[in-house]
């Protein structure tokens, strides 16, 4: 297995370190991110899921323990801007993040100021409109956008930085459903391209798109695997007063039914074919009536 582009050691992170009870917003936090992974992170609000997200890039760095992104400790101020570089960040609402006039000077933004030439800067901007599907929009005013659209344009400007990481802070949270889809579509596409992805997110139907899932709960990870060992855990989750994707609930629900019926699928593809696989036995044909009359429709 390859090296992890970023190590969690042990951190405790305090918005107050100085007084005399601090209260953890972090605690006790160990995390191995690998290259090309898509990782996401859920839980309830205050849970801890930004903080973290903000010790990724050294926008906040640990109270105790450490971040190493790369090789390079947060903590050292000499890597502050090659951390950056190498992790970017697109947070929960587009309009803070846009800065230009025109769509492709503020994909430009972010690597202009890094001083990246002129032939380089115009190479990567063409690049990240086309990745996230707006090279289209290139001339137009942020502002006449959409909020799927703006969001698309803030992805495209952090991945003209050419990040090895990216970190999606909520970043589809204020979209409607054809938004959220836009963002995912081009976060699939960065995360198979070799981007490794870290996606934070309330949305459970979003987090089965990761290789991984980690569950957050009082500053503190309480959870973590495949989303299918994570999400089968349904009364795990719902004593941490969190959902789980409206699929694998259906299955719970079946699987305390019929034993036999699958309590980890994740997928409306997955439930359809284990449903109509049972349909197609006859013997099974009359305990399933239900199910044949839900995949006619």
């Amino acid at each position: 297995m390859s090296e992890p582009i970023i190590r969690v050691e042990n951190v405790w992170f305090s918005y107050n370190p100085s007084i005399e009870k601090p209260v953890f917003a972090l605690q006790e936090i160990n995390l191995e991110v690998f290259p090309g992974d898509y990782l996401v992170v859920v839980g309830h609000n205050g849970s801890g899921k930004s903080t973290l997200a903000k010790h990724l890039n050294a926008l906040l760095r640990p109270t105790k323990g450490d971040v190493w992104v790369n090789g390079m400790n947060t903590k050292d101020n000499r890597c502050v801007l090659p951390i950056r570089a190498t992790v970017g960040i697109v947070f929960q609402i587009p309009d803070n993040q846009i800065v230009a006039t025109v769509v492709e000077e503020d994909v430009a933004f972010g690597p202009a100021n890094l001083g990246v030439p002129e032939e380089e800067l115009r190479a990567r901007v063409n690049w990240a409109l086309k990745v996230v599907d707006m090279d289209a929009h290139r001339l137009r005013a942020p502002h006449l956008l959409s909020s799927g659209q703006k969001q698309r344009v803030a992805i495209a400007g952090a991945m003209a930085l050419k990040p090895k990481v990216l970190v999606l802070d909520e970043s589809t949270s204020m979209l409607d459903p054809a938004g959220r889809e836009e963002v995912l579509d081009a976060v699939r596409t960065l995360n198979q391209e070799g981007t490794t992805i870290i996606a934070i997110t309330h949305f459970m139907h979003e987090a089965v798109e990761g290789n991984r899932v980690i569950v957050m709960e009082a500053g503190r990870i309480v959870a973590e695997g495949s989303p299918r060992e994570v999400f089968s855990r349904v009364e795990t989750l719902r004593a941490l007063h969190l959902d789980v994707p409206q699929v694998t609930e259906l299955a719970y629900e079946l699987h305390k039914r019929d034993s036999t019926f699958p309590a980890d699928l994740l997928t409306i593809d997955e439930i359809v074919q284990e449903i109509e696989g049972r349909v197609n036995q006859k013997e099974k044909v009359g305990e399933y009536s239900w199910a044949r009359h839900y995949t006619a429709e």
